[in-house]
């Protein structure tokens, strides 16, 4: 037998497992015609304002530091993003967009526009932020009963 908490605890994982997908697929055709994909966007999005350490945007990002790198990489490659020197670590260098990057997601600025207008009409402004909001604390909570963690000796 599970408790009400269990319950809601599955439901809630599997909700997330498919808003990642609904998400995703968003992504990918806001990004393609940008020459993007969506993880390429993610990666860029972490360091628009100020650049960044691989570890730094795969923390923000809440994927794998090796999946930033490998991304991070190809946007180089493409001339999306460059490498700077990091003045507080000097093998872990700083991720940055080029002015062909922060052009890239300027393009998907309108159709963002777009699909986030209609969503914030069918749910209403009030209830978009308050979910938003859920989600937040949601992520915060799971933020926090990870780092009571025990982490096994090394």
């Amino acid at each position: 037998m599970t408790s009400p908490e269990q319950e809601l605890f599955s439901t809630a994982a599997i909700t997330s497992f498919k808003l990642n997908g609904q998400f995703l697929a968003i992504a990918e055709e806001l990004a393609g015609p940008a020459g993007l994909t969506a993880a390429w966007w993610q990666v860029l999005g972490a360091v628009l304002r100020e650049p960044l350490p691989v570890a730094g945007i795969a923390r923000a990002m809440g994927i794998t530091r090796q999946s930033v790198q490998r991304i991070a990489d190809l946007l180089v490659d493409k001339g999306f993003a460059e490498y700077r020197p990091n003045p507080l670590h000097r093998r872990a260098k700083l991720v940055a967009a080029t002015d062909a990057g922060r052009e890239a997601v300027r393009r998907i600025h309108p159709q963002h526009a777009d699909i986030s207008a209609r969503l914030g009409a069918r749910l209403g402004r009030e209830r978009f932020a308050e979910i938003v909001d859920a989600l937040t604390t949601l992520s915060a909570a799971l933020d926090a009963l990870e780092a009571e963690q025990p982490r096994p000796p090394s």
